[in-house]
This record gives structure tokens, C-alpha cells and sequence, in this order.
């Protein structure tokens, strides 16, 4: 058990302390005064917090360049408050904490659940899907991305930024939904849930997690675009590889719908497209 967690922690009250803790980002910047001061976001399971190093010497600049997210260090540093937030002042880095004397619940968030339990949940429901074409799009998602949705987080900072963060974020969202069409009986439940179980799927792409659910950085495609637009362009093609030839866009809007055919117009037209064809079909449809 650590002695410091981040979420004990208060500015000045425990003096120096000594700890370890999961670097999340390390950046090496210049200061006003020509000197170089080292910034970091430090974590451990409880929330994370900013750390500086000020005035670094030349041995220190030559040894901390090396420091990159997801090392766990051992720093001696004061807390203190920065512009109404906790800060560590660092007073000396220790060095690299050995794998063998880490406990890793200590350091990494991780969803309340098992991702073993969450996953199949989502595919209870998805092979429930009686929409054949809705079941195969979601599935093939859900089956070939397995390996990396059992530990990818949902964000990089908040929103379910931990450990299978993702799958716990679709599945309480999921439950939402359910409850949703229990009130709501016109909506159309198999479209709702595979609206959420799509939704963020292509933050597998937008944010670059390491197997602790720990991203440093977004991907070059994730600060270009973002899930969303990755998304669409995504289930774009993943519709024609399946050869499936419409898409539950254009089932709703021929169907019976809560939203009238004028409203998803403004929809389709607010996303700048000519027509929802070139996204989600492979063919025109009558």
C-alpha cells in the first residue's frame, strides 16, 4: 500500500514526501529565466496530479529526457497549491520503481468491473439483434477489436479514463438505453443499443493506450479528426466490406421514426453531405 495517495494529498501539510507514482505525460520546457524545468502529470489509482522540477542542471536534463509515460517513479517532493490545484514540487527524482516491488492496482484506474463481465454483456444484447445487418456491423467490431476493447479506456483524461474504461462506458450506457425504451416504447431499441455500442468505437484509433489504459498522447488521425468523424468514415467502408447495402440512417429515415423525415433532412444536411448514400451504402437504394 502506498503512503501517499494522490487523493490524501494536501499542500503543505505532510512536509516532504516520498512515494512512486505513474507518469502520464513528461515535457521538458524552457523557462523565462533561460533555465529548463521538467512538467509532469503524475497518477496513481486514486486521480493524478501536475508535478515541476525547476532549474534542472545538466546532469538532470541528460537523465530526465528518458523519462516517458507509463514509468512509475520514485520522487521526494512538497505538495503545494498552484491556481486552486494541488502541485508537487519536486525535489529529487529517485529513479525508475522495479516491476517486481509494484503493486499495479496501486497505480492504474480500472473500471468497476470485469471486462470479461462487461464484454459480454454488449454481446448478449448485439447477437440478440433480430436486424441481421445491424448485428453483423456491430459484431464485427466487437469480435476482431476483442484483444484491445478488454483494456481500452474511454478518454484520456475523465470520462472513464482507466483501465477497459470503454467497455464500461457502452455498457452502463447500454442499461441506460434499455431503461430508455421501457419509458419510451416507440423507440426502436435494436437501433438505440447499436448506436451505443458504435458510438465511441473508433476511440480504439483516436487515443494511443498503452495495456494499462494509460494514454500519453492522442493519435495523429484522433487530433485530425476525432472518433466521431473517424467513425463515420469508418463504418463507411466496414458496411461495403460486408456488403451490407443500407444502413439503419437510412432505415430510419424511410421507417416509422420519432424524428420526421424533415428533421433528419436538417441532420443530413447540417453534416454538409449531398446524401447519407456515400457514407453508409454501397449502392443507391430505391
Amino acid at each position: 500500500m502506498k503512503p501517499f495517495y494522490i487523493k490524501d494529498l494536501k499542500p503543505d501539510e505532510a512536509g516532504r514526501l516520498e512515494d512512486r507514482y505513474l507518469v502520464r505525460n513528461a515535457d521538458i520546457r524552457d523557462g523565462n529565466n533561460g533555465k529548463k524545468h521538467l512538467y509532469m502529470t503524475l497518477a496513481d489509482a486514486t486521480g493524478d496530479i501536475q508535478a515541476v522540477k525547476w532549474s534542472l542542471t545538466p546532469d538532470e536534463l541528460n537523465s530526465f529526457s528518458r523519462i516517458k509515460a507509463g514509468m512509475i517513479i520514485s520522487v521526494v517532493a512538497r505538495c503545494k497549491e498552484y491556481q486552486g490545484k494541488n502541485q508537487l514540487v519536486l525535489d529529487a527524482i529517485k529513479g525508475r520503481a522495479k516491476d517486481e516491488t509494484i503493486d499495479r492496482s496501486d497505480f492504474f484506474k480500472a473500471a468497476p468491473e470485469s471486462p470479461e463481465a462487461m464484454y459480454e454483456y454488449i454481446l448478449e444484447r448485439i447477437n440478440g439483434f433480430k436486424d441481421e445487418e445491424l448485428r453483423k456491423l456491430c459484431l464485427s467490431y466487437y469480435t476482431e477489436e476483442k484483444e484491445r476493447i478488454m483494456f481500452w479506456p474511454a478518454a484520456m483524461s475523465n470520462h472513464h479514463a482507466e483501465y477497459a474504461g470503454l467497455l464500461y462506458h457502452v455498457k452502463r450506457m447500454m442499461m441506460m438505453g434499455e431503461r430508455a425504451c421501457e419509458v419510451y416504447t416507440y423507440l426502436n431499441r435494436e437501433l438505440l443499443l447499436a448506436g451505443v455500442a458504435l458510438h465511441d468505437i473508433e476511440k480504439l484509433n483516436e487515443l494511443n493506450s498503452d495495456e494499462n489504459g494509460v494514454v500519453p498522447e492522442y493519435t495523429f488521425e484522433g487530433k485530425m479528426l476525432g472518433h466521431l468523424v473517424m467513425g463515420a468514415v469508418s463504418m463507411g467502408q466496414r458496411c461495403k466490406e460486408l456488403g451490407i447495402s443500407r444502413s439503419a440512417f437510412y432505415r430510419k429515415k424511410k421507417g416509422i421514426s420519432e424524428f420526421t423525415q424533415s428533421e433528419i433532412q436538417k441532420m443530413v444536411d447540417f453534416l454538409g453531405l449531398e446524401t447519407p448514400v456515400g457514407i453508409f451504402f454501397t449502392s443507391k437504394v430505391s
